[in-house]
């Protein structure tokens, strides 16, 4: 029987040699070798080195030769390159990046959900292609489509995640509150930090209560934005306004003043709680006092 330590060397040297090959496969393989080693003893040697992952495999390669992946295939530098920026939208949006030995088709989604935020972002709907979306995400445009057949498809997929996440935000915050005043307060500042934070597609939905777009687009986004406006509309409605005002108009004015603090915030003045409590406070009035 071989020695522990040869067989440990063998099973890293496996990883180097062949990257991409799974636990299951580089077991197999030595032990065709004449190493004595199952599955699991791969797996726990590769992570006891830090080579659990193809990335981390492939990154360990790039290491060897100088940082510069010349030894790298052509697929292994596209997969190297793809984790790289899944793990720099991942920062972005203050996640963990999640590469393995290749994406999880919901992986591979989000990643494309984070890329394609970031592109609308930066240039709009209409200056952003599939083709920029696949570049941007490291991928082939089929890829892309695989997905989502067209580029509205990704447009409203983003829409829909931004908004769920910030529906569980806003009522995660106003559950345990009791003033109204102070409920209304906090949903508002949620919806501040979404448009004026870093990460995109939060952006998106802090930003696209009221956008225009083209009438078919228009409908199939006019779902989530209703359901985002009910919480505000329930939010409005306790509160202890006096009957001469119109509570539609009340609420719609200051959702419209929240959405557009994107354009004019500026980091380092007053943060989203501080705005939120101002705007409050002016909506609210000397009457309320």
């Amino acid at each position: 029987m071989r020695e522990r330590s040869s067989v440990e060397a063998a099973v890293i040297r496996q990883a180097r040699e062949h990257p991409q090959r799974g636990q299951a496969k580089a077991a197999e393989e030595l032990n065709r070798l004449g190493y004595t080693i199952s599955t699991s003893g791969v797996r726990y040697i590769w992570r006891k080195h830090g080579l659990e992952t193809a990335y981390k495999r492939l990154k360990a390669l790039e290491k060897s030769s100088g940082g510069t992946a010349r030894e790298l295939t052509a697929r292994q530098k596209a997969l190297l390159q793809r984790g790289d920026v899944t793990r720099k939208l991942a920062r972005a949006s203050g996640g963990q990046p999640a590469v393995g030995d290749g994406l999880a088709p919901d992986e591979r989604r989000s990643h494309i959900l984070l890329g394609a935020a970031e592109l609308f972002v930066n240039q709009g709907y209409g200056g952003t292609s599939i083709r920029d979306i696949a570049q941007r995400t490291g991928l082939l445009p089929g890829s892309v489509y695989h997905y989502f057949p067209a580029k509205e498809d990704l447009f409203i997929a983003v829409h829909r995640e931004g908004f769920r996440q910030l529906i569980a935000r806003v009522e995660e915050i106003v559950r345990n509150e009791t003033d109204p005043w102070r409920r209304i307060e906090l949903a508002c500042a949620a919806h501040i930090e979404a448009a004026v934070g870093d990460n995109s597609i939060h952006k998106i939905t802090g930003t696209g209560l009221f956008s225009i777009h083209e009438k078919g687009l228009q409908r199939r986004l006019q779902a989530e934005r209703e359901r985002y406006d009910r919480i505000f509309r329930r939010l409005v409605d306790d509160l202890g306004l006096p009957r001469t005002i119109d509570r539609s108009l009340f609420r719609l004015a200051l959702l419209g003043a929240v959405n557009w603090a994107r354009v004019w915030y500026r980091k380092g003045k007053k943060n989203p709680k501080d705005i939120a409590r101002a705007m409050v406070k002016v909506f609210r009035g000397n009457w309320a006092l």
